[in-house]
């Protein structure tokens, strides 16, 4: 018996050395962007700076700021945007929703926002507000009108667990090759937990003839409360090992947090070694988690 535990061991020391060794021979073409939100008080906002600057010594190719559905969140995003770009120099990319605008609205915005050198957008629907049953655009509509307005870089999100609201997944894949074809440049796709999910994913993508890129979203959990409640609402799978995993935690932020950490970068290393080039890390505005799985993809401050 002791004898097959050494060997098991031992494969495994193994496999574990080679896919390192993998990593070590990919990291310098392993790609980032971070995802914040805007602060909604001083502390928040002093929180998400020193985030910023943190993340930023790892080159992210891109930035991203979301919004919420009213007009006063959507000027703090557009506010921080600017601001990000003209105290770091990284590219920044606005969070666009069309559910709560109409399409001179829309125009405006995208105008404004290339008026001011913002050359890239994440375009989504957004939440139907409650009491309405069907929205007036679509994301597929918001990528054809940034078009026609101007060159943007557009990003769309994709779903490798299905969108909640969506028939089935073959019309998930539909509707997400129809925005590839209206001109979106990549897919930044809802976050998940088991690398086995994304990677299926991507295979039917391609047999979609769905031929951009396909980008994981990344969340390093520390609320483990908290992604229960949201994984619900997101038609996201918690794999058993997490529960069992987090148990026992619920006052233990330095512990949760290690996990977190801990089940991130074995998933990235995982996809890193199926191919996978670019990553974008949904920060919560913190920056200690993401930087320490971008460090364990051999990524440098220079």
């Amino acid at each position: 018996m002791s004898n097959e535990i050494e060997q098991k061991s031992y494969f495994s020391a193994q496999y574990l050395a080679k896919l390192n060794q993998n990593i070590a021979d990919i990291n310098s073409e392993v790609g980032v962007s971070f995802e914040f939100f805007p602060p909604a008080n001083a502390v928040m906002e002093e929180t998400l700076w020193g985030s910023i600057e943190r993340l930023k010594t790892l080159k992210p190719k891109f930035v991203s700021v979301t919004y919420g559905a009213n007009s006063g969140t959507r000027d703090r995003t557009h506010e921080i945007i600017k601001d990000i770009k003209v105290k770091t120099g990284m590219i920044a990319a606005p969070h666009l929703t069309c559910i709560d605008a109409s399409k001179d609205e829309l125009r405006q915005i995208a105008r404004d926002y290339w008026a001011n050198d913002i050359r890239s957008i994440v375009a989504l629907r957004g939440d139907i507000p409650q009491g309405e049953s069907k929205p007036h655009m679509y994301s597929t509509d918001l990528v054809k009108l940034l078009k026609l307005e101007g060159d943007f870089d557009i990003s769309v999100a994709a779903y490798p667990e299905k969108h909640p609201e969506a028939s089935s997944q073959q019309f998930d894949l539909d509707v997400l090759k129809a925005k590839f074809d209206a001109g979106a440049n990549r897919a930044i796709s809802q976050f998940f937990f088991d690398a086995e999910t994304f990677l299926r994913f991507r295979d039917k993508c391609v047999k979609q003839g769905i031929d951009g890129d396909i980008v994981p979203g990344i969340l390093p959990v520390s609320n483990y409360k908290t992604l229960v409640k949201f994984a619900g609402l997101t038609n996201v799978n918690i794999p058993n090992w997490m529960h069992k995993l987090y148990q026992g935690t619920d006052n233990d932020p330095m512990t949760r947090n290690l996990i977190g950490a801990t089940a991130a970068m074995d998933m990235v290393k995982v996809l890193s070694q199926e191919g996978v080039k670019d990553f974008h890390f949904y920060t919560l505005n913190r920056s200690d988690l993401s930087y320490a799985i971008c460090h364990s993809l051999g990524l440098r401050p220079e």
